[in-house]
């Protein structure tokens, strides 16, 4: 199965296994989708984080508002009364959760400037960022982007929601390995940088892009493409950005599914004047890389963490980061 939130005829049986060896905390997703079908319902969790809201899932909540009713079914009736609430107020809709929660009774954590962890400034450093606090204190994430940034708080939140000390959860920040798929760096070439990122959405993939042009006195490429039988809206919204954010655009295939691919390509290619047009996706990164001088960057968006292209209804082993490393090595 893919990484969201499983059914409760797999999740239970998983909770108490890993009960049965020892492991007393465990984090969660609770995806839109499994809130929505109530696959956690009936978990006893002890504190619940929210991240951020952008347009993604619209083939399947009708509205974006319909879309937050259903991550809000988190603090609305999953949590019980006793487990706090997490947010960061900068993110989109997190002071507005937050707001949701107290008028429930719900202890909360507010992350960012006046909040219970104040964050008064995240700036990049390199390929890395510094957190600095209200307080004075700082810390260094050696993460690239603000939303990994915003990610690492969050955690940091619920650790100390839920009673670890303060001071050691912020610490623990500074040795993060990072996430496979999320701007993570291929190879180790400083003059070139490369990165795989699950960009998948609008919002998703203008950060990623921003983040890294903030980091790089040179070009900026971009590879993606866009999932076949998915919300179709993003697709010229997706073209728009990456040819407004991007020196180099490269537009491939994304898991095309029961779509013709040259179709998908063709709704991101009518709203991404100059982008190129490379279906296959090996061949796609293995020219962009070949495109790159020094000081230059590449991100692959939309895969990130995948071992598959789907096409049709069969599975194909891919993995942009294997791609990548075979194009940099020849």
């Amino acid at each position: 199965g893919g990484l969201t939130s499983p059914g409760p005829e797999d999740l239970h049986p998983l909770l108490d296994s890993l009960a049965g060896e020892g492991i007393t905390h465990m984090a969660l997703e609770a995806s839109s989708h499994g809130l929505d079908q109530h696959r956690i319902d009936g978990v006893r969790i002890s504190a619940g984080g929210f991240t951020n809201l952008g347009r993604d899932h619209l083939d399947y909540h009708p509205t974006i508002e319909a879309y937050y009713r259903a991550k809000l079914r988190l603090f609305s009736e999953v949590l019980p009364e006793t487990a706090p609430a997490v947010a960061l107020t900068t993110a989109p809709y997190g002071a507005l959760t937050l707001a949701f929660a107290r008028t429930r009774g719900l202890p909360t954590l507010a992350i960012g400037p006046g909040g219970d962890l104040d964050v008064a400034a995240v700036e990049p450093a390199g390929t890395g960022q510094i957190v600095r606090f209200s307080d004075g204190r700082t810390i260094a994430i050696p993460l690239i982007g603000a939303f990994q940034a915003d990610n690492a708080l969050l955690a940091a939140g619920l650790a100390i929601a839920t009673g670890e000390d303060r001071d050691a959860a912020l610490c623990a920040l500074e040795t993060l390995p990072g996430v496979p798929g999320r701007l993570e760096r291929i190879g180790r070439d400083d003059d070139r940088l490369v990165f795989v990122d699950y960009a998948h959405k609008p919002e998703a993939l203008e950060a990623v892009l921003e983040t890294v042009r903030a980091a790089i006195p040179g070009r900026l490429v971009v590879v993606f493409g866009c999932g076949g039988d998915r919300d179709r809206g993003k697709r010229p919204l997706m073209g728009e950005i990456a040819t407004a954010r991007a020196d180099v655009v490269i537009v491939t295939d994304d898991n095309p599914r029961s779509e013709p691919p040259a179709a998908i390509r063709a709704e991101i290619l009518a709203a991404a004047p100059g982008a190129r047009e490379i279906g296959d996706r090996a061949e796609a990164i293995s020219t962009a890389i070949a495109l790159l001088r020094r000081g230059d960057a590449l991100v692959v968006a939309g895969k990130g963490h995948e071992t598959g292209q789907i096409i049709g209804d069969r599975t194909f082993p891919f993995s942009d980061a294997v791609a990548i490393a075979a194009a940099l090595e020849s």
